[in-house]
């Protein structure tokens, strides 16, 4: 090989430098074409990711909905299954009350023949009880007989007021009170204190104390007292009216089956 003058060799270097010159230009174009495909592909990867997290959120959202659905549809179902458990009731008691309705005029039927015999036997009742409080007594009665012809007053009532003066007699059985009054004695009006003790014994006494009387259910009339009970009504007077303090009385009580 001959060897190359130096003039030469300045021309080889000068044109391997614009070679080399060349070859780093079309590279670099490369890179920038690279670089911008590649920040394209990132701002697309970006949008797509953006879209996966809105429809992730979208799904997120339906499956909370979709929850909130079936916990409604449960609670609505066992409120359903509740109310319809109400209603079989409401139709049970319904049915019931329609058969009592459907029974009232039959027991209307039995119930106002019931009522005058209750009236009849309180009327025989106080006909053969002691004499207390009997004008009152057959006033009550009487205005049971009115009130059963009375069209403006209800069954219910009419029954109400009949039980109340069934009571009323009940409950005079279980006090004992004093009264003063006027009572006709052996043809004569008297004024006097007069003992009612349930009704085991009915007492007078005259207000000075000196003459007692107790009701004879055999005789249907007064009939004296000796002298050894003037006292102990006299105290028995004082103790019911509440002139004594509270103690044990002692009252003339027939025997069973006696005259008197």
């Amino acid at each position: 090989m001959s060897k190359l003058s130096k003039k030469n060799k300045i021309a080889i270097v000068i044109a391997g430098a614009v070679a080399l010159t060349s070859t780093i230009s079309v590279s670099a174009a490369e890179v920038t074409k690279l670089q911008k495909a590649d920040a394209t592909i990132q701002k697309t990867a970006a949008k797509s990711q953006e879209k996966v997290n809105k429809l992730y959120d979208q799904a997120q959202n339906l499956v909370f909905d979709f929850r909130q659905v079936v916990d409604d549809t449960d609670s609505a179902r066992a409120y359903n299954d509740y109310v319809a458990s109400l209603v079989a009731d409401q139709e049970s008691k319904i049915a019931a009350v329609q058969t009592d309705i459907n029974g009232i005029d039959k027991t209307r039927q039995g119930l106002v023949p019931l009522m005058f015999k209750m009236i009849d036997s309180i009327d025989q009742f106080v006909s053969l009880d002691l004499p207390f409080d009997k004008k009152e007594r057959q006033d009550r009665i009487a205005y049971l007989r009115e009130m059963m012809g009375d069209s403006n007053v209800s069954t219910a009532e009419k029954y109400r007021k009949v039980l109340e003066a069934y009571q009323i007699e009940m409950d005079a059985g279980r006090t004992s009170v004093v009264h003063q009054g006027k009572e006709t004695i052996g043809g004569v009006a008297l004024t006097v204190d007069v003992l009612q003790v349930g009704r085991v014994a009915l007492i007078a006494q005259t207000l000075d104390s000196k003459q007692t009387w107790v009701w004879s259910k055999d005789s249907n009339g007064w009939e004296v007292l000796g002298e050894e009970w003037r006292r102990p009504i006299s105290n028995a007077i004082k103790i019911v009216r509440g002139d004594k303090s509270p103690d044990l009385i002692k009252i003339p009580v027939p025997a069973v089956g006696s005259n008197k």
